[in-house]
């Protein structure tokens, strides 16, 4: 028999807060955290915006000897994970180190450091390559930080699905408490792309936003002028427990993950599905899981990215599994609209959206929505929040490679 999952510890960088409660204030606002990249030059590239983690105070966190080693994405993951641990309540040396894992993953993990050491090599020569370039670069190394950092000995590894990662993480991490090979488990995304060679990379793609108005408007999810995605970078942890060992120590208890549905489309390294076939059947998998029908689903995070097909796709297949539903009671609302995109850590900080909408029973906006377009004809919480009873939150993420992850929250 399967056990009982909850998520007793949140934690977050993003460019909407550098922490949890900051990150929800602003989406209940409708502040965007999009603005012009200060990382870098940007003045010969297609595309200047982006939504950067800014003035976070990394020395509250993390001694500078240990971020000396760390790339950025690490160090965000980090951050992320110290809060979330220290918001569980748990004491990490009181609990047994050998029943506690992380699985915390990033899409394209330390692009800074092999941009810097490339730099290196190109300029100096092989020989001045750093030796710690491989372990600060490679898409693992946030996971055995934290390990590291709280002596967590049991399931330890990184997961790599593109934008669905995070989801991906969660998801894995939900299954090692629920079959008993972990107790508590540290789970969840983070990316730092905002750097010459990622946005270069989605810019010439065609993958991003070209808006030349103000920035904060850019992202705009299913509205008929979506044009691209906006990159985005931060983390989103979460800290999960067996949920009669949290009920017992007196935990806060946010909600209890009930299902998750992970599924390929096969089809195309980066277009959906036709109708979004694969992502339909990672919806139904999740529901399927969690033995609830459609109808009892308050609100759909959905990926929604702001580029034309991703949200006319997700939109039909939303239809396809919910029927009447879709349109008579279900709430959707992309958070993206606010956050940008940040690839592999998306859905951490959605799963923290979907967290909220049910301690809050409110349901974020999709801001910058101002024109319908007949493809995209549901009720996506335009322009202000949607305050409604909120048990059941699904968060939707979709990656490049047709990868899909679907997970079901519910209240406690």
């Amino acid at each position: 028999m399967k056990r009982r999952v909850v998520v007793t510890g949140i934690g977050t960088v993003n460019p909407c807060g550098n922490d949890p409660d900051t990150f929800w204030e602003s989406l209940m606002q409708g502040k965007s955290g999009v603005d012009k990249i200060t990382q870098f030059d940007t003045s010969e590239f297609a595309v200047d915006f982006g939504g950067e983690v800014r003035e976070l105070d990394v020395a509250k966190y993390l001694d500078r000897r240990e971020t000396r080693r760390m790339d950025l994405y690490t160090i965000y993951a980090m951050v992320a994970a110290i809060q979330a641990m220290e918001n569980s309540g748990l004491d990490p040396d009181a609990i047994d180190s050998t029943r506690a894992g992380v699985v915390v993953g990033s899409g394209i993990g330390g692009i800074h450091t092999f941009e810097e050491q490339c730099r290196t090599l190109f300029e100096k020569g092989p020989r001045r390559i750093s030796p710690f370039f491989v372990p600060m670069m490679i898409s693992d190394i946030a996971a055995g930080q934290i390990s590291m950092h709280y002596h967590l000995k049991g399931p330890n590894y990184s997961v790599v699905s593109a934008c669905a990662t995070a989801t991906h993480a969660i998801g894995n991490a939900t299954k090692h408490i629920q079959y008993g090979d972990a107790d508590i488990m540290v789970a969840g995304g983070a990316e730092a792309t905002i750097s010459p060679m990622a946005v270069g990379g989605f810019s010439n793609m065609k993958a991003l936003a070209k808006w030349d108005g103000d920035p904060t408007e850019a992202s705009r999810p299913f509205d008929a002028e979506r044009c691209g995605f906006v990159i985005g970078e931060g983390a989103g942890i979460l800290v999960l427990e067996e949920y009669e060992a949290a009920k017992a120590r007196g935990a806060h208890i946010y909600a209890e993950i009930i299902g998750n549905g992970f599924t390929a489309d096969a089809h195309h390294i980066t277009m959906p599905a036709p109708g979004g076939e694969g992502a339909a059947q990672a919806m139904r998998q999740a529901l399927n899981e969690a033995a609830i029908s459609p109808d009892k689903v308050d609100y759909v995070n959905a990926h929604g990215t702001s580029t034309p097909l991703n949200d006319a796709t997700e939109t039909t297949a939303i239809k396809t599994v919910f029927g009447d539903h879709a349109k008579n009671g279900l709430v959707v609302s992309s958070t993206k609209s606010m956050t940008g995109h940040l690839l592999g850590a998306a859905g951490g900080i959605e799963a923290l959206a979907c967290i909220y909408a049910i301690q809050k029973n409110t349901i974020p906006p999709t801001i910058n929505y101002e024109n319908p377009d007949p493809e995209c004809d549901l009720n996506y919480s335009p322009n202000a929040p949607t305050e409604k009873p909120v048990n059941v939150a699904m968060s939707n993420t979709f990656g490049f490679g047709g990868h899909n992850a679907v997970m079901l929250l519910a209240g406690v």
